[in-house]
């Protein structure tokens, strides 16, 4: 396939085989000039067929688009964006969770906290990260790097990628739900500047375990949301199949959220999805990182903790009665 993508979504398949015919016209042309022309029109077509489709993508389309397997992991922007990661291990107290990954890296020459959600990309990479559903151990883990990251007066990023944390029954009985109500505690009170980015799907308390930010930001198609499509379709109409209609009720992609003043930023990403352009899609995450981190930087721990409390109070409206 065109860029080296294996996997086509159904409204991408159009893109990709105008891709292929011009793949293909130039390898026959072998320099002949007398494709020159033709090769330029099907290559103008190709961006107008692009904006195109993306420029009126549905809710739904949008979430297929947040999980393609070929869109930039928490570990390829670490690669990309930052220097000298080093990588963490543990809880401390049960065990490794590879669902979550942490460490000290530097951006810009200036250390920070790196923590994320991993998925993976073949079937044994994704079982060993538990298709980036973390267990208590992972948010433990994370709980643990943070506390460490305040004490050396270190910014945290995190970078949002999971359906949700995992509900089986090892992580209920080593208390799910207490670890991830531990994260959220620890973020509102930490000292040290908090930015959370949403990279591709942010699910329910599993994503807002390391998603309290003092800014948070999301990348143009990516999702975030109490629930899956498909669980809520499930519950509301007892049917998954009606995902679809699911999604359009949610109301869960960034521009839903920058204008319910859930998130701060849209990230913007290259034409057809950050998967056709990875480099792009970390020089638009590390552009917007920088910024924010500037502007955080120079405030107190109090005005910080501060900060993140009003954020998060002015979500949503209440009216009683």
């Amino acid at each position: 396939m065109a860029n080296g993508i294996s996997y086509a979504l159904e409204f991408e398949r159009p893109i990709l085989d105008l891709e292929k015919k011009i793949a293909d016209l130039k390898a026959l042309s072998r320099g002949n000039s007398d494709f020159v022309n033709e090769i330029a029109k099907l290559e103008k077509k190709s961006k107008r067929l692009q904006s195109e489709i993306f420029s009126d993508l549905s809710r739904w389309q949008i979430v297929q688009l947040s999980r393609h397997p070929a869109r930039p992991y928490f570990l390829d922007y670490a690669r990309m964006l930052f220097s000298d990661f080093f990588e963490l291990a543990g809880d401390r107290s049960f065990g490794e969770d590879r669902s979550i990954v942490g460490g000290f890296a530097r951006l810009d020459g200036e250390p920070v906290l790196l923590l994320g959600h991993q998925k993976g990309r073949s079937t044994k990479e994704n079982v060993a990260r538990n298709f980036g559903m973390p267990r208590p151990e992972g948010y433990r883990k994370a709980h643990r790097l943070m506390r460490l990251a305040e004490r050396l007066g270190r910014p945290v990023i995190t970078f949002v990628d999971t359906p949700g944390a995992y509900p089986g029954i090892g992580a209920e009985e080593r208390g799910q739900a207490e670890a991830i109500a531990a994260n959220l505690e620890l973020m509102c009170g930490l000292s040290t500047p908090i930015v959370s980015v949403v990279i591709g799907e942010g699910g329910s308390g599993g994503a807002l375990a390391i998603g309290v930010g003092n800014r948070v930001l999301m990348m143009e198609y990516s999702i975030y949301s109490v629930i899956s499509p498909e669980a809520c379709s499930s519950i509301l109409y007892r049917d998954a199949s009606k995902a679809e209609k699911a999604a359009e009720s949610l109301k869960l992609t960034a521009r839903d959220l920058l204008a319910l003043k859930v998130i701060d930023e849209i990230i913007r990403e290259p034409l057809g999805g950050a998967h056709r352009d990875p480099q792009a899609a970390a020089q638009q995450v590390g552009s917007a990182l920088r910024k924010h981190l500037s502007a955080l930087r120079g405030m107190p721990g109090d005005a910080l903790i501060e900060d993140r409390y009003r954020k998060f109070r002015a979500i949503g409206v209440f009216s009683g009665r």
